[in-house]
């Protein structure tokens, strides 16, 4: 019998997720934007930033672009965005939201009422 070879195989979507990868969000709340690889956790799960929220995602989640930019691992958002506009692509802005103050209710105190005699 002839001995069957171990060969490592690269898993499936492994060599689009590496870091500076491109890619577009396909599913949750921010789906249709565009978000970069900046790191990688455990089997399955990337970390993103861009146009999303910086997160962990899942690579399901994800559709690779063919365009890679030049990145660290854990870059900051700030870094993600200087290294797109240098390729060309730009983020839509975003606000944050201004906390507003939450209205206070006033007790209500009750009064006693003077017993009848």
């Amino acid at each position: 019998m002839q001995q069957m070879r171990k060969t490592r195989t690269k898993e499936k979507g492994e060599s689009m997720t590496e870091i500076g990868r491109i890619c577009i969000k396909i599913a949750g709340r921010d789906a249709g934007k565009k978000c970069v690889i900046i790191d990688k956790t455990e089997k399955g799960f990337v970390i993103i930033a861009g146009e999303t929220r910086k997160r962990k995602c899942n690579i399901k989640h994800l559709e690779p672009t063919n365009k890679k930019i030049d990145i660290k691992k854990g870059a900051t958002k700030e870094e993600v965005k200087e290294a797109l506009k240098k390729i060309g692509i730009t983020l839509k802005e975003t606000k944050p939201k201004t906390k507003k103050e939450k209205p206070t209710k006033k007790k209500k105190i009750k009064k006693k009422t003077e017993q009848k005699k």
